[in-house]
């Protein structure tokens, strides 16, 4: 019998309140709709080692880390991420869908909190290797817009959402110039529009980008 196919790795970037995790829900059911195995999963996070070093960098004080001890943490955890949940899926064949990767931590690190790209990019080799998403939906809209949203949201989580407007004008300029940067591998998506419609635009660019078989 031949081995499956391997699978697609999808991950979905963009600043706070974009509806990142909706929308990966919606493309995860309509790949399943299709006969397709999905693998659902975030970052930082996905992995039983990764949860816990989510915790450390989504809560607490804003100031609790500076720039490269967050890039460290975040690059730890991604590498249980890949090695536990990601790889193996990819391996059986499963479509994997992830709220957030390796984008996040250039935009987040790079951009937001001013960490020499190239520390970044030394860390993406040691921890990642030559591995990246087959694409990378990026969902852009208006930074107050998103806030209001991740405001009404609530919870524990908002450590990165209580930092100030500049970072976050600065995030996202950040995703919008990776996906310039990347035009074979990301795609922006308005995230202005409701669920429905952001959705629609999403499946009419995995369709035109990975044909699903």
């Amino acid at each position: 019998m031949d081995a499956p196919a391997r699978g697609r790795f999808i991950t979905f970037e963009g600043g706070e309140g974009a509806g990142k995790s909706t929308q990966v829900r919606l493309l995860a059911d309509s790949l399943r709709d299709e006969g397709l195995m999905v693998v659902t999963t975030r970052e930082p996070g996905g992995s039983t080692g990764a949860e816990v070093i989510r915790a450390l960098l989504v809560e607490g004080d804003t100031n609790r880390w500076d720039g490269v001890t967050e890039a460290l943490l975040h690059f730890a955890a991604r590498r249980d991420h890949l090695v536990k949940t990601v790889w193996p899926a990819l391996e059986r064949g499963a479509w994997v869908i992830s709220d957030r990767f390796a984008d996040s931590t250039l935009a987040y690190q790079g951009f937001g909190h001013g960490l020499d790209p190239e520390v970044i990019a030394s860390l993406y080799r040691v921890a990642v290797g030559h591995f990246a998403p087959d694409l990378t939906l990026v969902l852009d809209l208006p930074v107050e817009k998103g806030l209001e949203r991740a405001g009404a949201r609530g919870g524990a989580e908002d450590r990165y959402e209580r930092m100030g407007l500049g970072f976050h004008q600065r995030l996202r300029q950040g995703f919008l110039g990776i996906a310039a940067a990347n035009p074979i591998r990301c795609a922006v998506i308005d995230a202005s529009h409701g669920p429905d419609e952001v959705h629609g635009d999403i499946m009419a660019t995995v369709r035109a980008r990975l044909p699903v078989p």
